[in-house]
């Protein structure tokens, strides 16, 4: 089964690339929903993430190995 990707606008389905059947074939359409809240690199600070843990006593590997030794 193909999947085919394409655009929507003004009630007309554009797809990227043309494809070609010999008989009629059913579809599924499914709308992905605009994310306007995408993190990009510059939204992350490293000064600012060492600034907020200066006062923490442990590390984030010790934190995490410590919480899957929980979950078991």
């Amino acid at each position: 089964m193909p999947t085919l990707t394409g655009t929507y606008f003004r009630g007309k389905l554009k797809l990227d690339k043309p494809v070609k059947f010999s008989k009629p074939v059913k579809v599924t359409v499914s709308f992905e929903e605009e994310n306007n809240d995408v993190l990009t690199f510059s939204d992350f600070s490293f000064l600012e993430t060492q600034e907020l843990l200066k006062d923490c006593k442990t590390s984030f590997s010790d934190e995490v190995i410590e919480e899957r030794r929980e979950a078991i």
